[in-house]
């Protein structure tokens, strides 16, 4: 089907003829046409990202290939079908092996023009709830700021003077007092190394920032975690090599994938541990900047994905909050240093739960190539005293 646009003014130039498919691959929500036996007839793009297939593969497959046949969805494309109305539906909950778990507005309507045809348009909500996670995310990692500055200040120098009471005691101890003057220094090295862990969170400064090919940082961070606590772990690597460099910073970002992979590799089984790492272009992610009106684009996705039992769900909302853990001698400060550096990429971090494997998404802007050469540009100026560093 073509649509016509017409431009009314005095000196109208010819109409222009959009075809059909071009306006349905330009909407952001996902439009999927079924034919009489439930199989994809027509998808535009959207769609094509909702299910991660192309529309060369779906066509002619029974949707029930990507949702069970005891979904509401497909109840709701019955209904559509049998009596000739639109139906819509709020929040709807997907669960699947293969599109995971979704949050959608579903509207189901039949085509009166190819009899036994439903159009679905699915609206994935989960684009708000990535944008109120995001921002929980950063204001966790400002609470740790907060708090690492005050532990720098206030803990950590008692400690020290604690530490040398206890080595002063110790040159003149004996037996068990020796023991637990040991013990003391033990402790206060333990606290001391805990808050300098949490330093990290005070650096205020931006991130400097370039063209990082995350296949090589994948990489890298496979070899490391394969030369030491990963050596029982199989890795599936599934990377879509066409994929333009992130804009990133290298070293953190390995610190971050090396943290993901990490936590992967400790709650695999011991014995068939496997641990998925993916990369793939998403359509449609942008997210506000703070304080302009700017949106960053978001399309370059990274998964990590372990077969191990699965985060409890109790804990997974909060699992990026400090202090949150589910180890036993964790510190929970490995997954907020996780949030607060994919924040200051201008990124978003998810957690998610599918058929009990964990599933670690990561979403980052990629490199624009104007404005890389425009900040280029700014800092050689600033070099040679003629631009300010931006």
């Amino acid at each position: 089907m073509n649509t016509t646009v017409t431009r009314m003014a005095s000196d109208t130039p010819p109409p222009v003829t959009i075809d059909g498919q071009a306006v349905l691959n330009a909407l952001p929500s996902a439009v999927i046409v079924l034919d009489a036996d439930n199989r994809i007839s027509s998808i535009n793009l959207a769609g094509e990202d909702l299910i991660g297939a192309s529309a060369g593969y779906a066509a002619g497959r029974p949707l029930e290939e990507w949702i069970p046949e005891d979904s509401p969805i497909l109840q709701m494309v019955e209904q559509a079908r049998n009596n000739g109305a639109s139906l819509s539906d709020y929040d709807l909950q997907v669960e699947s092996a293969r599109l995971g778990r979704r949050s959608v507005n579903l509207q189901a309507a039949p085509i009166p023009e190819a009899p036994d045809h439903v159009m679905l348009c699915l609206q994935e909500r989960s684009i708000a709830s990535k944008m109120h996670r995001h921002l929980t995310h950063r204001g966790a990692a400002r609470s740790v700021t907060a708090m690492a500055a005050m532990l720098a200040h206030e803990v950590k120098n008692p400690l020290s003077g604690i530490r040398g009471a206890a080595q002063l005691l110790e040159q003149s101890a004996r037996g068990e007092d020796i023991t637990l003057t040991r013990l003391i220094c033990d402790e206060t090295d333990r606290i001391c190394a805990m808050v300098d862990r949490m330093e990290v969170f005070t650096d205020e400064r931006p991130i400097q920032r370039g063209p990082v090919n995350i296949h090589e940082v994948l990489e890298h961070t496979r070899r490391v975690a394969q030369s030491g606590f990963g050596r029982h772990v199989t890795f599936v690597e599934l990377y879509d090599p066409s994929l333009p460099p992130v804009l990133g910073n290298r070293d953190l970002l390995i610190q971050v994938l090396l943290n993901l992979i990490k936590n992967a590799c400790e709650a695999v089984p011991e014995i068939g541990g496997e641990i998925t790492l993916t990369t793939s272009y998403r359509h449609g992610m942008r997210l506000a900047v703070a304080g302009s009106r700017e949106r960053v684009h978001l399309p370059l996705q990274v998964t990590v994905q372990d077969n191990g039992p699965g985060v409890p769900e109790d804990v997974l909302t909060n699992l990026f909050e400090p202090f949150v853990t589910t180890k036993i001698n964790g510190s929970g400060l490995g997954l907020a240093f996780v949030a607060k550096t994919v924040a200051d990429h201008g990124g978003v971090i998810e957690i998610d739960r599918i058929a009990r494997k964990t599933v670690f998404r990561l979403t980052l802007p990629i490199v624009d190539e104007p404005k890389l050469r425009q900040v280029r540009r700014r800092r050689a100026g600033a070099a040679d005293g003629q631009w300010a560093s931006p």
